[in-house]
Protein backbone atom coordinates (compact mmCIF):
# COMPACT_ATOMS: atom_id res chain seq x y z
CA UNK A 1 0.00 0.00 0.00
CA UNK A 2 1.10 3.62 -0.78
CA UNK A 3 1.33 6.46 1.15
CA UNK A 4 -1.63 8.16 -0.12
CA UNK A 5 -3.59 5.20 -0.19
CA UNK A 6 -2.45 4.21 3.47
CA UNK A 7 -2.70 8.17 4.65
CA UNK A 8 -6.45 8.38 3.18
CA UNK A 9 -7.50 4.35 4.78
CA UNK A 10 -6.62 6.06 8.12
CA UNK A 11 -8.19 9.18 7.41
CA UNK A 12 -11.87 7.10 6.35
CA UNK A 13 -11.74 4.90 9.81
CA UNK A 14 -11.30 8.05 11.90
CA UNK A 15 -14.12 9.78 9.71
CA UNK A 16 -16.60 6.39 10.22
CA UNK A 17 -15.28 6.29 13.97
CA UNK A 18 -16.43 10.19 14.26
CA UNK A 19 -19.88 9.83 11.75
CA UNK A 20 -18.68 12.50 9.35
CA UNK A 21 -21.28 13.39 7.01
CA UNK A 22 -19.97 11.79 3.57
CA UNK A 23 -19.71 15.27 1.89
CA UNK A 24 -17.56 16.79 5.14
CA UNK A 25 -15.75 13.41 4.27
CA UNK A 26 -14.66 13.78 0.52
CA UNK A 27 -14.20 17.89 1.14
CA UNK A 28 -11.76 17.30 3.80
CA UNK A 29 -10.09 14.33 1.79
CA UNK A 30 -9.43 16.76 -1.65
CA UNK A 31 -6.87 18.96 -1.58
CA UNK A 32 -7.46 23.00 -1.77
CA UNK A 33 -4.60 23.20 -4.34
CA UNK A 34 -1.95 20.41 -6.27
CA UNK A 35 1.12 22.39 -8.16
CA UNK A 36 3.36 20.52 -10.64
CA UNK A 37 5.87 23.45 -12.33
CA UNK A 38 9.19 22.72 -14.38
CA UNK A 39 12.41 23.62 -12.98
CA UNK A 40 15.23 24.04 -15.74
CA UNK A 41 18.63 25.49 -14.51
CA UNK A 42 22.15 25.79 -16.09
CA UNK A 43 24.30 23.14 -14.42
CA UNK A 44 27.75 24.12 -13.78
CA UNK A 45 29.27 22.96 -16.70
CA UNK A 46 26.79 24.95 -18.48
CA UNK A 47 24.25 22.17 -19.56
CA UNK A 48 20.55 22.58 -18.59
CA UNK A 49 18.65 20.02 -16.62
CA UNK A 50 14.97 19.99 -16.15
CA UNK A 51 13.77 18.69 -12.36
CA UNK A 52 9.56 18.87 -11.78
CA UNK A 53 8.66 20.19 -8.36
CA UNK A 54 5.47 20.02 -6.63
CA UNK A 55 3.67 21.71 -3.74
CA UNK A 56 0.38 20.43 -2.43
CA UNK A 57 -1.80 22.57 -0.04
CA UNK A 58 -4.41 20.53 1.41
CA UNK A 59 -6.38 22.82 3.82
CA UNK A 60 -6.52 25.75 4.97
CA UNK A 61 -9.37 25.39 7.30
CA UNK A 62 -7.40 26.16 10.27
CA UNK A 63 -5.01 28.57 9.74
CA UNK A 64 -2.44 29.31 6.75
CA UNK A 65 -1.48 25.87 5.02
CA UNK A 66 2.10 24.60 6.31
CA UNK A 67 4.61 22.00 5.59
CA UNK A 68 8.03 21.27 4.17
CA UNK A 69 9.92 20.72 0.95
CA UNK A 70 11.92 17.71 0.08
CA UNK A 71 14.49 17.42 -2.34
CA UNK A 72 14.61 13.39 -2.96
CA UNK A 73 14.88 11.52 -6.41
CA UNK A 74 11.44 9.61 -5.40
CA UNK A 75 9.82 12.49 -4.96
CA UNK A 76 6.46 12.31 -6.77
CA UNK A 77 2.81 13.18 -6.33
CA UNK A 78 1.13 10.77 -4.86
CA UNK A 79 3.91 10.90 -1.75
CA UNK A 80 3.36 14.91 -1.74
CA UNK A 81 0.02 14.65 -1.16
CA UNK A 82 -0.31 12.04 0.91
CA UNK A 83 2.31 14.31 3.46
CA UNK A 84 0.17 17.11 2.99
CA UNK A 85 -2.70 15.21 4.47
CA UNK A 86 -0.86 14.06 7.43
CA UNK A 87 0.28 17.57 7.81
CA UNK A 88 -3.37 19.00 8.33
CA UNK A 89 -3.47 16.20 11.03
CA UNK A 90 -0.63 16.94 12.46
CA UNK A 91 -1.30 20.75 12.82
CA UNK A 92 -4.64 20.18 14.33
CA UNK A 93 -3.39 17.32 17.27
CA UNK A 94 -0.82 19.75 18.19
CA UNK A 95 -3.17 22.40 17.89
CA UNK A 96 -1.22 25.24 16.50
CA UNK A 97 -3.49 27.48 14.00
CA UNK A 98 -2.25 25.93 10.89
CA UNK A 99 -3.55 23.32 8.09
CA UNK A 100 -1.07 21.20 6.32
CA UNK A 101 0.92 21.61 3.01
CA UNK A 102 4.19 19.87 1.32
CA UNK A 103 6.56 20.10 -1.37
CA UNK A 104 9.32 18.46 -2.85
CA UNK A 105 11.33 18.42 -6.08
CA UNK A 106 12.22 15.49 -7.80
CA UNK A 107 16.48 15.62 -7.38
CA UNK A 108 19.45 13.99 -5.99
CA UNK A 109 21.00 16.72 -4.08
CA UNK A 110 23.86 14.84 -3.01
CA UNK A 111 24.79 15.40 -6.83
CA UNK A 112 24.28 18.86 -7.19
CA UNK A 113 26.43 21.54 -6.13
CA UNK A 114 25.61 24.46 -3.41
CA UNK A 115 25.48 26.57 -6.74
CA UNK A 116 23.07 24.37 -8.65
CA UNK A 117 21.20 23.29 -5.34
CA UNK A 118 20.75 28.11 -5.12
CA UNK A 119 19.56 28.12 -8.27
CA UNK A 120 17.17 25.13 -8.39
CA UNK A 121 15.45 26.30 -5.09
CA UNK A 122 14.94 29.63 -6.68
CA UNK A 123 13.64 29.05 -10.07
CA UNK A 124 11.21 26.76 -7.81
CA UNK A 125 10.32 29.61 -5.61
CA UNK A 126 9.77 32.11 -8.63
CA UNK A 127 6.71 29.21 -10.18
CA UNK A 128 4.88 29.09 -6.77
CA UNK A 129 5.76 32.82 -4.92
CA UNK A 130 2.19 34.01 -5.54
CA UNK A 131 1.03 30.78 -4.35
CA UNK A 132 2.81 30.70 -0.94
CA UNK A 133 2.39 33.35 1.64
CA UNK A 134 2.84 34.64 5.59
CA UNK A 135 -0.91 34.19 5.63
CA UNK A 136 -1.18 31.52 2.78
CA UNK A 137 1.14 28.43 2.88
CA UNK A 138 4.23 28.75 4.93
CA UNK A 139 7.33 26.51 3.85
CA UNK A 140 10.12 24.71 5.81
CA UNK A 141 13.14 22.38 5.78
CA UNK A 142 12.30 18.23 5.09
CA UNK A 143 14.30 15.94 3.37
CA UNK A 144 17.09 16.60 1.75
CA UNK A 145 16.89 20.61 2.86
CA UNK A 146 17.85 23.01 5.69
CA UNK A 147 17.96 26.63 6.96
CA UNK A 148 20.42 27.74 4.25
CA UNK A 149 17.35 26.34 1.55
CA UNK A 150 14.55 28.13 3.56
CA UNK A 151 16.95 31.37 3.49
CA UNK A 152 17.18 30.82 -0.18
CA UNK A 153 13.58 30.72 -0.69
CA UNK A 154 13.01 34.03 1.53
CA UNK A 155 15.47 36.07 -0.49
CA UNK A 156 13.73 35.20 -3.51
CA UNK A 157 10.21 35.43 -2.42
CA UNK A 158 11.37 38.77 -1.30
CA UNK A 159 12.33 40.14 -4.72
CA UNK A 160 8.87 39.91 -5.15
CA UNK A 161 6.66 40.47 -2.24
CA UNK A 162 9.25 42.79 -0.34
CA UNK A 163 10.97 41.20 3.23
CA UNK A 164 8.89 38.69 4.66
CA UNK A 165 11.12 36.74 6.97
CA UNK A 166 7.46 34.95 8.33
CA UNK A 167 7.17 33.20 4.74
CA UNK A 168 9.30 29.91 5.65
CA UNK A 169 10.26 28.64 9.08
CA UNK A 170 13.38 26.92 9.68
CA UNK A 171 15.29 29.78 8.74
CA UNK A 172 18.75 31.00 10.27
CA UNK A 173 18.70 32.25 13.80
CA UNK A 174 20.15 35.27 11.92
CA UNK A 175 17.68 35.50 9.43
CA UNK A 176 14.69 35.34 12.66
CA UNK A 177 15.39 31.53 13.01
CA UNK A 178 14.17 30.27 16.15
CA UNK A 179 16.88 28.80 18.78
CA UNK A 180 15.95 25.20 19.25
CA UNK A 181 14.39 24.56 15.33
CA UNK A 182 17.29 21.68 14.47
CA UNK A 183 16.73 19.82 17.39
CA UNK A 184 12.69 20.06 17.49
CA UNK A 185 11.94 17.02 15.90
CA UNK A 186 13.75 14.85 17.76
CA UNK A 187 13.76 16.69 20.70
CA UNK A 188 9.55 16.23 20.23
CA UNK A 189 10.00 12.54 20.11
CA UNK A 190 11.93 12.66 23.13
CA UNK A 191 8.93 14.37 25.03
CA UNK A 192 6.22 12.65 23.47
CA UNK A 193 8.16 9.19 24.14
CA UNK A 194 8.39 10.46 27.99
CA UNK A 195 4.82 11.32 28.02
CA UNK A 196 4.16 7.95 26.74
CA UNK A 197 6.61 5.92 29.31
CA UNK A 198 4.75 8.37 32.25
CA UNK A 199 1.58 6.57 31.54
CA UNK A 200 2.95 3.09 32.01
CA UNK A 201 4.86 4.17 35.32
CA UNK A 202 8.26 4.11 33.60
CA UNK A 203 10.84 6.87 32.24
CA UNK A 204 13.67 7.25 29.92
CA UNK A 205 16.19 6.13 32.56
CA UNK A 206 16.91 2.40 31.58
CA UNK A 207 15.19 1.86 29.00
CA UNK A 208 16.64 0.24 26.14
CA UNK A 209 16.07 1.58 22.66
CA UNK A 210 17.02 0.54 19.27
CA UNK A 211 16.60 4.19 16.11
CA UNK A 212 15.77 3.63 12.35
CA UNK A 213 17.74 6.31 10.89
CA UNK A 214 20.40 8.30 11.72
CA UNK A 215 19.62 12.32 10.03
CA UNK A 216 18.88 15.43 11.80
CA UNK A 217 15.45 13.48 13.74
CA UNK A 218 17.48 10.50 14.50
CA UNK A 219 20.66 11.77 15.45
CA UNK A 220 18.76 14.31 18.17
CA UNK A 221 16.62 11.61 19.22
CA UNK A 222 19.75 9.85 20.12
CA UNK A 223 21.80 11.84 21.88
CA UNK A 224 18.89 13.36 23.78
CA UNK A 225 18.08 10.39 25.03
CA UNK A 226 21.26 9.46 26.11
CA UNK A 227 21.36 12.54 28.07
CA UNK A 228 18.09 11.58 30.07
CA UNK A 229 19.84 8.23 31.09
CA UNK A 230 18.30 6.08 27.90
CA UNK A 231 20.16 2.75 26.59
CA UNK A 232 20.92 3.74 22.76
CA UNK A 233 21.69 -0.03 21.75
CA UNK A 234 21.24 -0.16 18.14
CA UNK A 235 21.02 2.65 15.30
CA UNK A 236 20.82 2.46 11.60
CA UNK A 237 21.06 4.90 8.52
CA UNK A 238 21.54 4.25 5.10
CA UNK A 239 24.85 2.91 4.97
CA UNK A 240 24.46 0.47 7.91
CA UNK A 241 24.13 -0.78 11.00
CA UNK A 242 25.54 -0.95 14.15
CA UNK A 243 24.88 -2.62 17.64
CA UNK A 244 25.79 -2.57 21.59
CA UNK A 245 24.40 -4.09 24.19
CA UNK A 246 26.16 -2.22 26.77
CA UNK A 247 24.29 1.16 24.90
CA UNK A 248 26.20 3.19 22.14
CA UNK A 249 28.55 6.16 22.64
CA UNK A 250 26.31 8.96 21.02
CA UNK A 251 28.66 11.41 20.97
CA UNK A 252 31.38 9.42 19.50
CA UNK A 253 29.10 8.13 16.51
CA UNK A 254 27.98 11.32 15.50
CA UNK A 255 31.48 12.15 15.07
CA UNK A 256 31.78 9.16 13.02
CA UNK A 257 29.47 9.65 11.49
CA UNK A 258 30.14 13.52 10.39
CA UNK A 259 33.37 12.68 9.38
CA UNK A 260 32.50 9.44 7.13
CA UNK A 261 29.12 10.02 5.99
CA UNK A 262 27.53 7.59 7.64
CA UNK A 263 27.75 5.01 10.69
CA UNK A 264 29.29 2.58 8.62
CA UNK A 265 32.74 1.48 9.54
CA UNK A 266 32.16 2.87 13.81
CA UNK A 267 34.20 0.86 15.91
CA UNK A 268 31.77 1.37 18.66
CA UNK A 269 29.92 -1.45 18.61
CA UNK A 270 29.25 -4.69 15.91
CA UNK A 271 27.98 -4.32 12.34
CA UNK A 272 24.47 -6.11 12.01
CA UNK A 273 22.37 -6.01 8.62
CA UNK A 274 20.45 -3.04 8.63
CA UNK A 275 17.39 -5.65 7.43
CA UNK A 276 17.57 -7.08 10.62
CA UNK A 277 16.72 -3.84 13.21
CA UNK A 278 13.46 -3.90 13.65
CA UNK A 279 13.97 -7.26 14.82
CA UNK A 280 16.23 -5.90 17.63
CA UNK A 281 15.35 -6.90 21.22
CA UNK A 282 14.71 -3.62 22.79
CA UNK A 283 12.24 -1.42 25.05
CA UNK A 284 11.34 1.29 22.42
CA UNK A 285 11.46 1.24 18.93
CA UNK A 286 12.08 4.79 16.70
CA UNK A 287 10.20 4.96 14.69
CA UNK A 288 7.72 2.91 14.83
CA UNK A 289 7.41 1.21 11.41
CA UNK A 290 5.29 -1.52 10.16
CA UNK A 291 2.58 -0.93 12.31
CA UNK A 292 0.49 -3.43 11.07
CA UNK A 293 2.68 -6.19 12.35
CA UNK A 294 4.24 -4.48 15.33
CA UNK A 295 0.25 -4.34 16.35
CA UNK A 296 -0.33 -7.83 16.38
CA UNK A 297 2.33 -8.59 18.14
CA UNK A 298 1.08 -6.40 21.31
CA UNK A 299 3.07 -3.63 20.61
CA UNK A 300 1.66 -0.15 21.65
CA UNK A 301 2.79 2.09 19.20
CA UNK A 302 2.93 5.98 19.76
CA UNK A 303 2.10 7.22 16.01
CA UNK A 304 3.97 9.68 13.83
CA UNK A 305 2.05 12.84 13.50
CA UNK A 306 2.17 13.07 17.48
CA UNK A 307 5.88 11.43 17.58
CA UNK A 308 7.37 13.84 14.98
CA UNK A 309 4.85 16.93 15.60
CA UNK A 310 7.97 18.70 17.49
CA UNK A 311 9.18 20.46 14.38
CA UNK A 312 5.82 22.11 13.09
CA UNK A 313 5.42 23.21 16.32
CA UNK A 314 9.00 24.84 16.73
CA UNK A 315 8.10 26.68 13.64
CA UNK A 316 4.77 28.15 14.78
CA UNK A 317 7.21 29.41 17.80
CA UNK A 318 9.45 31.06 14.99
CA UNK A 319 6.57 32.37 13.19
CA UNK A 320 4.56 34.26 16.00
CA UNK A 321 7.88 35.23 17.89
CA UNK A 322 7.79 39.16 17.83
CA UNK A 323 11.31 38.77 19.78
CA UNK A 324 13.65 36.18 19.74
CA UNK A 325 12.47 33.33 22.80
CA UNK A 326 15.69 31.93 24.27
CA UNK A 327 16.23 28.44 23.97
CA UNK A 328 15.06 26.94 27.57
CA UNK A 329 11.80 28.92 26.65
CA UNK A 330 11.32 27.28 23.56
CA UNK A 331 12.03 23.78 24.61
CA UNK A 332 9.85 24.19 27.85
CA UNK A 333 7.15 25.34 25.25
CA UNK A 334 7.43 22.36 23.00
CA UNK A 335 7.20 19.74 26.10
CA UNK A 336 4.18 21.49 27.16
CA UNK A 337 2.55 21.07 23.67
CA UNK A 338 3.66 17.40 23.14
CA UNK A 339 2.57 16.36 26.38
CA UNK A 340 -1.11 18.26 25.98
CA UNK A 341 -1.02 16.76 22.44
CA UNK A 342 -0.30 13.01 24.10
CA UNK A 343 -3.24 13.71 26.61
CA UNK A 344 -5.62 15.24 24.12
CA UNK A 345 -4.82 11.74 22.08
CA UNK A 346 -5.16 9.57 24.82
CA UNK A 347 -8.93 11.17 25.67
CA UNK A 348 -10.01 10.50 21.85
CA UNK A 349 -8.93 6.82 22.77
CA UNK A 350 -11.36 6.78 25.70
CA UNK A 351 -14.43 8.38 23.66
CA UNK A 352 -13.76 6.00 20.96
CA UNK A 353 -12.23 2.79 22.09
CA UNK A 354 -9.48 2.91 19.61
CA UNK A 355 -5.27 2.40 19.71
CA UNK A 356 -3.42 5.49 19.63
CA UNK A 357 -2.16 5.83 16.17
CA UNK A 358 -6.48 6.02 15.57
CA UNK A 359 -7.02 8.20 18.42
CA UNK A 360 -4.58 10.84 17.01
CA UNK A 361 -6.39 10.83 13.45
CA UNK A 362 -9.81 11.13 15.17
CA UNK A 363 -8.49 14.18 17.40
CA UNK A 364 -6.88 16.13 13.94
CA UNK A 365 -9.96 15.15 11.64
CA UNK A 366 -12.60 15.81 14.37
CA UNK A 367 -10.40 19.54 15.22
CA UNK A 368 -10.52 20.19 11.49
CA UNK A 369 -13.73 19.16 10.48
CA UNK A 370 -15.37 21.57 13.38
CA UNK A 371 -13.39 24.28 11.93
CA UNK A 372 -14.59 23.60 8.24
CA UNK A 373 -17.82 23.65 9.67
CA UNK A 374 -17.54 27.21 11.66
CA UNK A 375 -18.16 25.46 15.08
CA UNK A 376 -14.49 26.20 16.55
CA UNK A 377 -12.16 29.63 15.99
CA UNK A 378 -8.28 29.44 16.46
CA UNK A 379 -6.01 31.97 18.48
CA UNK A 380 -2.83 32.55 17.85
CA UNK A 381 -0.94 32.18 21.11
CA UNK A 382 2.04 34.08 21.08
CA UNK A 383 3.52 33.15 24.90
Amino acid sequence: MNALAATSRNFKQAAKLLGLDSKLEKSLLIPFREIKVECTIPKDDGTLASYVGFRVQHDNARGPMKGGIRYHHEVDPDEVNALAQLMTWKTAVANIPYGGAKGGIGCSPGELSISELERLTRVFTQKIHDLIGIHTDVPAPDMGTNSQTMAWILDEYSKFHGYSPAVVTGKPVDLGGSLGRDAATGRGVLFATEALLAEHGKGIAGQRFVIQGFGNVGSWAAQLISEAGGKVIAISDVTGAVKNSNGLDIAKLMKHSSENRGIKGFNGGDAIDPRSLLTEECDVLIPAALGGILSKKGVLILPDILANSGGVTVSYFEWVQGFMWDEEKVNNELKTYMTRGFRDVKEMCKSHNCDLRMGAFTLGVNRVARATNGTAGFVVICG
